[in-house]
């Protein structure tokens, strides 16, 4: 028995070395880590322009704050926000009593003064004929042509007080001095106002721009960019535009510049505080290569971009970008031709991963 069971061991022991690598097989691939699949993009360098967007708002040309020439207490206010008025329309009224009675003194002044110049002019004529005949004195001649001369200026200087006077009057109102939109109101019947304060604000009809923000590293791309303008509400419209006006110094609050973009031909869809996006292009000096932004990722050290090595292993890259569209990245360096970049879930990769590739549609 014991010479049996010493030749059946080496048989056992060899029949149970399959199941042993077997198992060390299910072992060892139960630790190792699958191959995660991920989406990615060749690299492929195209000359190209590069566009970026700025949202902004759809102002008028011109603006302005109307206001009284004259001081008073506001009767009637007869426009609101929004409503349209043509040039000369009256807009607010402040009360003219004070004024009506100022017209009625100065026209009783220039009647004083008509009758005081045909009294004095009279007088100058007697002592005329009586000087030429010998009858009076030069010297009384000489006061009476003084006091018509005299005469003559004060029926001047009440004509001016009542031409004055009447202006007063006139100024009671305020009208529009241009066909628009009032956008703003800035004082209410019963407030006493002063000369020149603003009670409403016009926006011209005419032309028309969009008003944006630009950062500090666009403000020479904005002057040599060709600016383009599109509504939120109507997208499919593209608009030409040109640069106006770029503020010279930043806003202390957001530290970016104004700048307005006079919009060509708008038309009545084109309305005052409508969302315009205002899309300025210009040639890129270096090939570029467009990326989804779902590609770019940033962990405080720059943007970067995982690429794919022949053997599945992950690279983090940093890469330079140009500037950014809705949806796209514009890259011009850090990357090659033919270079596999993952574009999605970026966010949940490592350096150093093993992966599996699945090219982008």
């Amino acid at each position: 028995m014991q010479r049996l069971a010493s030749r059946l061991s080496p048989l056992f022991a060899l029949s149970l070395l399959p199941l042993l690598a077997a198992c060390n097989d299910l072992a060892q691939s139960a630790d190792a880590k699958p191959e995660r699949p991920v989406q990615v993009q060749k690299v492929a360098f195209e000359p190209g322009d590069v566009n970026r967007e700025f949202v902004g708002v759809v102002r008028a040309r011109y603006e302005t704050d109307l206001g009284f020439r004259v001081a008073g207490k506001i009767i009637a206010r007869a426009v609101n926000v929004g409503d349209r008025v043509r040039a000369g329309d009256v807009v607010a009224r402040v009360d003219a009593e004070d004024f009506k009675l100022q017209v009625e003194s100065t026209r009783a002044e220039l009647s004083a003064a008509m009758s005081s110049v045909a009294q004095t002019a009279a007088d100058e004529l007697r002592y005329r004929t009586l000087r030429e005949r010998g009858y009076a004195a030069v010297a009384d001649y000489d006061r009476k042509k003084t006091a018509k001369d005299e005469a003559d200026g004060r029926l001047e200087r009440a004509q001016r007080a009542l031409d004055l006077a009447r202006n007063q009057l006139t100024y009671s109102e305020l009208k529009a001095d241009a066909d628009g939109v009032i956008t703003a109101t800035m004082a209410e019947a019963g407030q006493v106002v002063a000369i020149g304060q603003g009670v409403v604000r016009l926006a011209h009809r005419g032309e028309k721009e969009a008003l944006v923000a630009l950062p500090e590293t666009w403000l020479g791309e904005a002057r040599q960019s060709v600016a383009g303008v599109r509504l939120w509400s109507d997208p499919k419209r593209r608009f030409a535009a040109q640069l106006r006006e770029l503020s010279p110094q930043a806003d202390a609050a957001t530290r970016t510049y104004a700048a307005r973009f006079s919009i060509a031909d708008p038309d009545d869809v084109v309305a005052l505080g409508m969302t315009a996006i205002v899309t300025l292009s210009h040639m890129s000096e270096d090939d570029v290569v467009k990326l989804p932004l779902s590609a770019i990722i940033n962990r405080g050290s720059g943007p970067s971009v995982y690429v794919v090595a022949r053997d599945g292993e992950l690279s983090l890259q940093p890469v330079t970008l140009a500037s950014f569209t809705a949806d796209t990245a514009l890259v011009t360096g850090g990357v090659q031709d033919g270079d596999k970049v993952v574009t999605l879930g970026v966010q949940k990769l490592i350096a150093g991963q093993r992966v599996r590739t699945i090219d982008a549609r």
